[in-house]
């Protein structure tokens, strides 16, 4: 929470002056190339060779992710939905002790709002696309419907709206819908505002439409009188470098006959704001009087200037030297603090400065004013609350003051209010905190207590109990029964958003991931979810860092010196040890304009030596002491920068040679990519050849052959999600694209294999997909995954396992150990048998534990291929090649796994031990196991697998523990 709002307060004054823009330059993604293509998904699922490799989520849960909105069951409210923003849509019937996710499988996971028709046969509504309007706001492809719980779905239509703000239903007449659609993120479209549909969804007329930038934000209906409606419409215009969040479209308007037509009703003359000042609107009718509704709009008008110190930047930026001169010292010292001014600078050296000509007074005012920008002293008014007692004839402010630390400068992502449904006079406001009104709006306080995280976008009511609250913030789903005085949460779902993963060298290895507005955690690979840890009070996952969590390195020597930040450049050296944190961000000179840092700033640590850091704003930084001090390597590496409240002409990626020391790429989010061999003496622009203005998600060097890289290109800041990934061989001289077979989807990462040059991962906004050709062709990963967006990969060194940092479902693990033995050789046999490991005997597995549950030992994994799809027979084979087990498998083409837990039927093993020699150990009396079934013990074990005619046959070891081990075990529950 600090973290963020001084974020936030540093850049709230950001602003520009005109709203021109030009043309897009991107063609926008059509939805219907969108459907298309998760056709083209799942077919690559389908067709791969890989289909079978698993992947487990190792969470974390803990910390949840972005609620976007939550329905609960107004007879039995211990079961209610949650749409979160990318995780997916969730059900519980236990209060939110237990989920189940209901939508993983449709063209999106993103979700803008849902609704459910509780009286007619549950009819579950899913609009998607995110309405926050945020920097991962993802697009939807429309509106979804299930009559059977969220076990099928029906594409209803409106695929071009991309972002939904509500959908209402008819309270009596299941045919009819209304839906606020916002449109485009990032460029103008028609096929935003209010829909109507009078035939269940089978067809939509558009019945309130402004122009090609505003769209509905909110809709309310009122309680008793179903054709009465009223409709929150926002303009706003985001692009990758600013964002217009508010316009002359923004307004409230209401229609008397069902939706047909609409009448503005915060006009001029309405008591309500309005012009392009006007923001998103939130809206609420209380429903035992429904003439009167509260809004909740989020004003971007300045406010009206307090009294300014006596030296400001507009002083500075026209003052002679000698008016300069003169100056009062101690106000141009209270000038140097407010602007955070490094502390070597006070008036005295600043006054010898100026009188030696080294600087002019303007330095002063380029040192703090971003370059992005032109900046305003006074901050907007934000968000206030208006009522209506007449339906929305009259609207009145509730406040007299300024409702501060609310919104800070990010209105566009807050909006909604909610009233008491026995009180009028009790309202909630959702913004970084969750507020509470008992007059009307006149004064409020907070109900952001223990265990709850800020940024609030959905909250419940209990219609039969109004002191039941279920809230969905940024850390997911909290519970009270008491109107917010006491919460618990409900985060059993892993739906964490990471941005970046990253993995050090400990054994078993630790994974680090930064998430938005969650911070930077880190937990052992071998993680399981469960909720054992709420008895043991040690959760797995643990937080070393707040605010958003950004990029990690580790430092390997140790496992213990870990580089990450949050936000916008915000970096930070932590001895995990001790736990302190040592900021170690560069800063500019005097006489430098400030440097532009990406929401993502990039970082890398060298693998030549890991006291060398590199950090990118729109040039590159290096550090030869872990951070200490900085030296710039290279000019601006961007186009510039454009004028906007949004940090542009950055740098979005940075990437080391690991066979060659000072062989380094970058890419910015202007579309330049350049590359430096000789440490940053010399840097050469290498993009022309590519599509340009896109935004360079990555640029990778080759862990294989110097001269080779990769860089993905992404449009999503465009609305543009065509796969651009591209492959060099000559230092990015000329560049082939490839992977033309992946369907369009914004790829934010691209990895190559550290085992197998041929093998490249990449990872988009809808999957994981893997290519055995160098990247000509890729085939998805399926068992275990959910098509969520994948924001990062890393590829353990010893371990072999790929670890997959999704935003909206946490983190999985798969280990590509058979993947990367897929070469051209194995490939083209009938049959192929993958090397089998050895293990230890498992003396406890099959007994019960202290809790009467039956222990699970290690597996045996037994992993094959098979060039065709068919029938495998499967045994194992013991001493005298005794049959101990027996399996039958419907194999598909490709990879293929069986885990063996080393159990044997009774009779079988009574058998086996019979037809062995007297002195033989195995030939001894043995109980079964608690779970009536014996185990394997110390030898040497066959497994045959018969395919198609072929056959192929591998051995591994059962290996004795020794006693000691095996009475540790034992005492082990």
């Amino acid at each position: 929470m600090t973290i963020r709002c001084l974020i936030v307060l540093f850049f709230l004054p950001v602003l520009v002056y005109s709203q021109d823009y030009p043309q897009n330059p991107i063609p926008f993604t059509p939805v219907e190339k969108r459907l298309t293509g998760f056709e083209q998904r799942q077919a690559l699922k389908r067709n791969s060779l890989v289909k079978n490799v698993p992947f487990r989520n190792i969470g974390p849960s803990v910390q949840s992710g972005r609620v976007v909105d939550i329905e609960a069951n107004p007879q039995n409210p211990k079961e209610f939905y949650v749409a979160y923003a990318s995780g997916g849509l969730w059900h519980t019937t236990t209060s939110g002790i237990d989920f189940k996710p209901l939508f993983d499988r449709q063209p999106v996971m993103t979700i803008g709002d849902i609704a459910v028709d509780w009286r007619h046969g549950r009819r579950i509504w899913v609009g998607t696309g995110e309405s926050n309007s945020s920097r991962s706001s993802y697009s939807g492809t429309g509106i979804y419907l299930s009559e059977d719980g969220g076990k099928t779905w029906q594409h209803m239509g409106l695929g071009e709206t991309h972002h939904v703000g509500r959908i209402v239903l008819h309270p009596d007449n299941p045919q009819v819908v209304w839906v606020a659609a916002v449109g485009h993120l990032y460029s103008p479209n028609e096929q935003r505002g209010i829909y109507k549909s009078s035939n269940g969804g089978k067809s939509w007329k558009h019945v309130l439409y402004v122009n090609e930038n505003t769209g509905g934000i909110d809709l309310v209906i009122d309680a008793h009188n179903p054709d009465v409606l009223y409709a929150a419409m926002w303009e706003r215009t985001r692009r990758a470098w600013n964002f217009w969040e508010g316009g002359e479209g923004s307004g409230i308007y209401k229609s008397v006959d069902g939706g047909e037509t609409w009448q503005l009703i915060s006009g001029e003359k309405s008591g309500f704001p309005h012009g392009t000042h006007v923001g998103r609107i939130g809206l609420a009718v209380f429903p035992q009087n429904t003439q009167i509704l509260y809004a909740l709009v989020d004003n971007q008008k300045r406010r009206e200037k307090e009294e300014e110190p006596a030296i400001t930047r507009a002083l500075l930026r026209t003052i002679s030297v000698e008016d300069f001169l003169k100056l009062d010292p101690d106000e141009l010292n209270a000038f140097l603090d407010r602007y955070h001014f490094p502390h070597e600078f006070n008036a005295d050296t600043l006054f010898h400065l100026v009188r030696q000509k080294k600087i002019k007074p303007l330095t002063l005012v380029e040192y703090v004013e971003d370059a992005n920008a032109e900046l305003f002293e006074t901050p907007v008014i934000g968000p206030e609350v208006y009522r209506s007692v007449d339906g929305g004839k009259s609207w009145q402010r509730t406040h007299d003051d300024y409702l501060d630390k609310v919104y800070y400068a990010f209105g566009y992502y807050f909006g909604n209010i909610r009233v008491s449904p026995t009180d009028a006079n009790r309202i909630y406001i959702l913004g970084v905190p969750l507020l509470l009104s008992e007059d009307g709006g006149q004064t409020f306080h907070s109900l952001n207590h223990e265990n709850v995280h800020v940024d609030h976008h959905a909250l419940w009511i209990d219609p039969q109990n109004a002191q039941h609250l279920i809230a969905g913030n940024d850390g997911g789903i909290n519970i009270s029964f008491d109107n917010g005085r006491t919460w618990f949460k409900a985060n059993h779902p892993p739906v964490g958003q990471f941005y970046t993963v990253a993995v050090d060298m400990a054994k078993p290895y630790n994974v680090y991931g930064g998430m938005q507005d969650n911070g930077v955690w880190v937990g052992p690979s071998t993680n399981r979810e469960s909720r054992a840890w709420q008895q043991s009070g040690h959760y797995a996952f643990r937080s070393i860092m707040g605010g958003d969590g950004m990029q990690i390195e580790i430092d390997t020597r140790d496992n213990e010196t870990v580089y990450t930040g949050y936000q916008f450049g915000n970096y930070f050296r932590i001895d995990r040890q001790s736990g302190k944190p040592k900021r170690i961000t560069p800063k500019h000179k005097l006489g430098e304009r400030p440097l532009r840092f990406n929401w993502q700033t990039p970082i890398h640590l060298s693998v030549h030596n890991q006291d060398i850091l590199y950090i990118g704003a729109q040039r590159v930084y290096r550090s030869m002491d872990r951070g200490e001090h900085w030296t710039p390597i290279s000019g601006d590496l961007t186009l510039g920068g454009r004028k906007g409240d949004v940090p542009y002409g950055t740098l979005t990626t940075i990437d080391e040679s690991p066979l060659k020391f000072g062989l380094i790429y970058v890419g910015s989010d202007d579309g330049l990519i350049h590359v430096t061999q000789d440490g940053g003496a010399h840097w050469q622009r290498i993009s022309d050849g590519l599509p340009q203005n896109y935004w360079v998600s990555r640029v990778v060097a080759s862990e294989h052959k110097e001269s080779r890289c990769f860089a993905a290109l992404n449009g999503y800041r465009w609305d543009n999600f065509a796969a651009l990934l591209y492959r060099s061989e000559d230092f990015g001289k000329t560049w082939k694209q490839i992977g033309l077979n992946l369907p369009p989807e914004a790829i934010n990462v691209v990895k190559e294999d550290p085992f197998n040059e041929n093998l490249v991962y990449v990872g988009t906004d809808h999957g994981l997909y893997v290519s055995l050709d160098g990247g000509v062709r890729f085939m998805a990963f399926a068992k275990g995954l959910v098509d969520a967006p994948v924001h990062d990969l890393v590829v353990h060194p010893r371990e072999h396992d790929l670890v997959v940092g999704t935003h909206g479902r946490s983190i999985f693990i798969g280990n590509m150990r058979e993947v990367a033995q897929l070469t051209p050789e194995v490939l083209a046999r009938e049959l192929h048998l993958f090397p089998l490991k050895n293990h230890k005997e498992q003396p406890h597995a099959g007994n019960r534990d202290y809790s009467w549950k039956i222990i699970k030992g290690d597996s045996l994994k037994i992993a094959f291929y098979c060039k065709q799809a068919g029938k495998t027979k499967i045994w194992l084979a013991g001493e005298k090649d005794f049959k101990l087990a027996e399996w039958q498998l419907n194999s598909a083409a490709g990879l293929n796994f069986l885990f063996y837990d080393f159990s044997v039927e009774p009779e079988t093993f009574k058998k086996y031990v019979s037809g062995l020699p007297e002195d033989n150990p195995k030939n001894k009396k043995l109980k079964p196991r608690d779970n009536g079934k014996f185990y394997l013990r110390a030898g040497t074990y066959t497994i045959i697998i018969e395919h198609n005619g072929e056959k192929a046959s591998g051995t591994f070891k059962i290996e004795a523990l020794p006693k000691k081990e095996r009475k540790e075990k034992k005492k082990t529950p």
